[in-house]
């Protein structure tokens, strides 16, 4: 089915058709699309006491390729007529706080495992080849997707050279710092719904300027895709009034892993003068210091 804006027209036209146990389930959905988006197929049919595979065939009888391409249909129908506040109290209204805590933390245990099975591996790679072989980095994020930016920038500037996270406080003072951006450098855009047309306009600028463009983003899709020559994508979600990013935060802590590994000389020789700098300047006391160094002997061993 091409068209889900008409999804309850569609399940009302065929109700007719349904079989019984479908029928069933038409009525809940009709009823509560607003719990229904959240369920599983397997969850759905014990809601409403059918099969798994009843479920499956009343997706495919509505028109749909299976299960998710229907779930995909609900959430678009959820999200035009539910707030977030709505949308959280659905999904964790009945939960005790420990109750909560576990399914938050499913939740995102999903999306990890979701975004290992799905991210590209050969993009992956390329991403920290080009990391690697850019003269300058510039990384851009706002709104939520800051934090990110800055976690990527704070660990990129340890073991690369010239790493600027953009401050993104206004439009105009993201081209200030852009200006110079070229064809030898990078820029990482990251973005999650609802996209932020700022950074869009900046990968927008990066591409004009023949900069390479790596996206970390939640779809193939993406609005901000469209300049990039390299896509990572991470699952999240808005269910709650917190965007769930824990997925992209794993994707970022690979990515410098894998950065590291790549050159681990580099990275070594600069860590070590870090440690010294920390130790001339008194920025830990001994205690963190001496975790600190058997720390980066465990993760890469002796310098060669």
């Amino acid at each position: 089915m091409k068209n889900t804006k008409d999804l309850i027209r569609v399940i009302n036209l065929k109700y007719n058709t349904l079989s019984k146990g479908q029928k069933r389930l038409a009525a809940y959905i009709l009823e509560n699309y607003d719990r229904a988006v959240f369920f599983t197929a397997t969850k759905l049919g014990k809601e409403v006491g059918v099969s798994e595979s009843t479920v499956v065939r009343f997706a495919m009888g509505l028109g749909f390729k299976g299960y998710p391409e229907f779930q995909k249909a609900l959430e678009e129908l959820v999200s035009k007529r539910l707030s977030r506040m709505e949308k959280m109290e659905v999904t964790y209204g009945h939960n005790s706080q420990s109750q909560l805590l576990e399914n938050v933390l499913t939740s995102d245990m999903e999306k990890i495992k979701h975004t290992m099975e799905h991210l590209d591996a050969k993009a992956f790679e390329l991403a920290a080849d080009i990391l690697i072989g850019a003269k300058r980095v510039y990384i851009i994020g706002l709104r939520s997707c800051a934090p990110l930016a800055s976690f990527l920038g704070f660990y990129l500037n340890m073991i690369l050279d010239h790493v600027l996270v953009i401050d993104t406080n206004s439009t105009t003072e993201i081209f200030e710092q852009m200006m110079r951006i070229n064809s030898d450098d990078v820029i990482v855009g990251i973005s999650f719904p609802r996209y932020s047309m700022r950074t869009l306009k900046a990968l927008e600028f990066a591409n004009n300027r023949n900069a390479k463009v790596i996206t970390l983003t939640n779809d193939i899709h993406a609005p901000i895709n469209l300049y990039s020559s390299c896509n990572l994508v991470a699952k999240s979600d808005m269910v709650s009034i917190v965007d769930s990013l824990v997925a992209p935060l794993s994707v970022i802590n690979a990515l410098v892993v894998g950065i590291c590994m790549k050159q681990k000389n580099k990275v070594i020789h600069n860590l070590e003068e870090l440690e010294r700098i920390w130790n001339e300047y008194q920025i830990y006391n001994n205690d963190e210091m001496n975790y600190l160094g058997n720390h980066l002997m465990e993760e890469f061993g002796p310098g060669e």
